[in-house]
């Protein structure tokens, strides 16, 4: 029995990776704020839906101790696996770490993978961003919800 694994990609990878991979899934893993406020991936080009579950919570950014548990009972066996995006990659990677620990002792190998560049990316030299590199940025498929 392998352990599940944490790797990066970036959106454009992720976005290959849930069209090619028949069971892959997404999870955005920002608040229901970010949901309103700056829009969502659309994965309905490739027949998927994104997962929404915030891994902390706003306006605190409290860490959702059911995170897991919520994710997980989505399913009967995990998927082969999961993408996991926020803002700019630091909260998408902490959830994908916790995911492949609770997962480690599953039969099967679990590939957690972080959306390296986030919904938004990272800042610009104006302090803004959507404007150096992310989801929205490489031109993906999104839409406001």
């Amino acid at each position: 029995m392998a352990p599940s694994t944490v790797g990066e990609v970036d959106p454009v990878e992720a976005w290959e990776i849930l069209k090619n991979s028949p069971d892959a899934i997404l999870v955005d893993v920002r608040s229901m704020a970010e949901w309103s406020f700056v829009g969502i991936p659309n994965l309905d080009p490739i027949g998927k839906q994104v997962i929404l579950e915030e891994w902390r919570r706003f306006p605190g950014m409290e860490l959702n101790e059911g995170f897991v548990d919520r994710l997980l009972a989505q399913f009967d066996s995990p998927p082969s696996t999961m993408l996991f995006l926020c803002r700019s990659g630091v909260r998408s990677m902490e959830a994908a770490q916790a995911v492949a620990e609770r997962l480690r002792d599953v039969d099967g190998m679990v590939h957690c993978l972080n959306v390296a560049e986030g919904f938004e990316g990272k800042l610009d030299e104006e302090s803004h961003r959507g404007r150096v590199n992310g989801w929205k940025v490489r031109g993906l498929s999104w839409k406001q919800s």
